[in-house]
C-alpha cells in the first residue's frame, strides 16, 4: 500500500472554485459594516432609509458590474434565481438542455428536455423544432456547464428563442462580471451567484431584462420577492463584482494544466470547444473519479467530480450521460477550476500528483 505522507503538501491546494471561492477581504469587510450599521431596509424611519439607500447602491454597483441596464433582484443565490425564473414565468412551457445544473432539473418539473451533442452543445434543430411545437416557451440554458466548463452559443440561441416570441433563462451562476456581451445583450433573465465571484454565500440575484415576462407575488424586491433584504450579503456582493478577474491568466493556467494531462494520457473533456476560462474537466483512464479524488485529498488538493449539489452521489454524471460517454469512462472524470489565487506552482503540484496516479493505474493493468 502506498504511504501517502511520501505525496502530501506542506499547505493545501484549493482547486474547486466553480463550488465556492474564498471571500475576498473587501467583501468580508463590505458584509461586516452592513452587519454594524444595519436596519430593516423597509422601514419608514431615518435608519430604514438609510439602509433601503444603501441597499439600493448595492442593486446599482452590481448590475453596473455585469454591465446590465435593466432590473434586478436580489435573492439567496443561484438556485432561487433559477426557481423564481423557472416557477414564475409568463410562459406557459419550459423548454431545458439535456445537461442543465440539478438545480434546475429539480424546478423545471414537466420541461421538455433537449439533447445536447457529443461536446454538451444544444442541439439547435431540436430547440427550433420544439419551439415551433406548442405555445410561448421559456428556454432555460447555461452560460457555462459547471461540470465541463463547455459555453452555449448564447447569441445562436437567443435568436432561435426570439424569433419564436419565447424568453431566454440563462444560468450564469460561474460567469465573472462582465465575461459574456452576448449574454448581457439577448438574455431575457440571468441567474447569478456571489459566493462563486468572491462575495458571500446566500446572497444573488436575477436579472431581468422585462418584469412583464414575471409573474409578481407582492413582498419585497418591487413585489418579486418576499422577505426581508438581506443588506449585508449585497454589500458583500456589490464590493466582491467590483474586482476584476484576470479571465487571460486563468486561461493560460488551464492550458498549462490540459498540457500536462495530455502528455501524460489524459483525456480532456470536449477540449476543442468553448469553454469557461475557470473550468475543466479531465478523464484519468482506468482510475474511478472517487479513487482520484482520494487520492488528491490525502496529498491536500481539493478537486471534484461533477457540481457541488451533486458530486456527492454515486449516480453517474447526468451531463456526461447526456453528451452519450458510456461505463466506465464518464466515471473517471474530475474537475478543476481556478480562482483568482491559483497559481502556476499549484497546478504544477496537481498535474505531478494526477500524472502519479495515472503511471501507477497503467502498471497495475499491465
Amino acid at each position: 500500500m502506498r504511504n501517502y505522507n511520501e505525496i502530501r503538501l506542506a499547505d493545501r491546494i484549493y482547486l474547486d472554485h466553480a463550488a465556492t471561492t474564498p471571500m475576498l477581504p473587501q467583501a468580508l469587510a463590505a458584509v461586516e459594516a452592513g452587519m454594524r450599521h444595519w436596519a430593516n431596509p423597509s422601514s419608514p424611519h431615518a435608519e430604514g432609509r438609510a439602509a433601503r439607500a444603501a441597499l439600493e447602491k448595492a442593486r446599482s454597483d452590481v448590475a453596473a458590474a455585469y454591465g446590465w441596464a435593466h432590473e434586478l433582484i436580489f435573492t439567496s443565490g443561484a438556485s432561487e434565481s433559477l426557481q423564481m425564473a423557472l416557477g414564475r414565468s409568463m410562459a406557459p412551457r419550459r423548454l431545458i438542455s439535456a445537461v442543465e445544473h440539478d438545480s434546475v432539473l429539480r424546478h423545471a418539473e414537466g420541461a421538455q428536455v433537449l439533447p445536447v451533442d457529443r461536446d454538451g452543445i444544444l442541439d439547435l434543430d431540436a430547440l427550433g423544432t420544439a419551439l415551433a411545437a406548442g405555445p410561448r416557451a421559456l428556454v432555460g440554458v447555461q452560460w457555462a456547464n459547471s461540470e465541463t466548463g463547455v459555453r452555449q452559443p448564447v447569441a445562436e440561441i437567443a435568436d432561435i428563442v426570439h424569433a419564436a416570441g419565447a424568453i431566454l433563462l440563462v444560468d450564469a451562476a460561474q460567469m465573472p462580471a462582465r465575461a459574456d456581451d452576448a449574454v448581457l445583450r439577448h438574455a431575457d433573465l440571468v441567474a447569478v451567484s456571489a459566493h462563486k465571484r468572491g462575495g458571500p454565500p446566500g446572497i444573488g440575484a436575477l436579472l431581468v431584462r422585462d418584469f412583464g415576462v414575471l409573474l409578481p407575488m407582492g413582498g419585497q424586491e418591487k413585489g418579486y420577492r418576499a422577505g426581508t433584504e438581506n443588506l449585508p450579503g449585497a454589500l458583500g456582493y456589490a464590493a466582491a463584482v467590483q474586482l476584476p478577474e484576470d479571465l487571460a491568466r486563468m486561461t493560460a493556467l488551464r492550458v498549462r494544466l490540459e498540457a500536462a494531462i495530455v502528455a501524460a494520457g489524459g483525456d480532456p473533456v470536449a477540449a476543442h470547444r468553448p469553454r469557461s476560462p475557470l473550468i475543466g474537466a479531465y478523464r484519468m483512464p482506468g482510475v474511478s473519479a472517487a479513487a482520484q479524488l482520494i487520492r488528491f485529498d490525502l496529498a491536500g488538493i481539493a478537486v471534484s467530480a461533477g457540481s457541488a449539489c451533486s458530486s456527492g452521489s454515486m449516480r453517474p454524471s447526468h451531463v456526461l450521460t447526456a453528451m452519450g460517454w458510456e461505463e466506465p469512462a464518464l466515471r473517471e472524470v474530475v474537475r478543476v477550476s481556478f480562482g483568482r489565487g491559483t497559481t502556476e506552482a499549484e497546478v504544477d503540484a496537481f498535474t505531478t500528483l494526477w500524472r502519479r496516479i495515472a503511471i501507477e493505474a497503467r502498471n497495475r493493468a499491465a
